[in-house]
């Protein structure tokens, strides 16, 4: 799957433009990276990987977190994002966190993975009402001042499309998720399709 393709996948199961694409598609790494100490904790990483592994569990291929999807989302984040995406995504981690307190009285790490689901459910909605109300937010605040840089994304938004393309371009999501061949062989206008087959990588 070309990356072009892929953003444009993502950005259609997510309900929004893919937020870093610019620079996916001409390399990341701009020197913008304002990340405190320049790099995720351990915890943090590990924190990502149970999300993501929430949005995309394991079934009868590997979830998220075996493709260390944490991982992938630091990398990400300091490379290809904006600052103000920066900051929110390093602040949506704590945000999640405490909003899992507020729903179920524990953090993330400890709560069962339907308490999980629910959570995150809760949260997507929540994006979902930010990001359509944030161009007009947007609008209001430029009216009073033209130098406004812009609102941040929403943190959750940024984990679900980062989860989605990491695991997608990593070796157990391309290979066990969806249909692989290493090395493609003559060409097939035509291939025959039943319900439920993966798509090709």
């Amino acid at each position: 799957m070309e990356r072009r393709e892929l953003l444009k996948m993502i950005a259609l199961l997510t309900g929004g433009v893919m937020i870093g694409g610019n620079a996916l598609l001409t390399g990341c790494n701009q020197g913008h990276n304002t990340l405190k100490n320049n790099f995720f904790t351990e915890d943090e990483i590990d924190f990502l990987n149970e999300v993501s592994e929430t949005i995309l569990p394991e079934t009868g291929s590997p979830g998220a977190k075996a493709a260390n999807v944490g991982q992938f989302m630091s990398v990400m984040v300091k490379d290809c994002y904006e600052p103000n995406d920066q900051k929110a995504f390093q602040e949506g981690i704590k945000k999640l966190d405490l909003a899992c307190e507020k729903m179920h009285q524990t953090g993330f790490m400890k709560v069962s993975p339907e308490q999980r689901l629910s959570l995150l459910l809760s949260l997507e909605k929540e994006a979902k009402t930010y990001q359509l109300k944030k161009p007009e937010l947007e609008e209001a605040e430029r009216k009073k001042n033209k130098d406004f840089p812009g609102l941040p994304n929403h943190y959750f938004i940024m984990m679900k499309q980062l989860t989605m393309l990491g695991y997608f371009t990593s070796e157990a999501g391309c290979t066990k998720a969806l249909r692989y061949i290493a090395v493609p062989g003559r060409y097939e206008g035509s291939v025959p399709y039943k319900k439920g087959d993966k798509a090709w990588a």
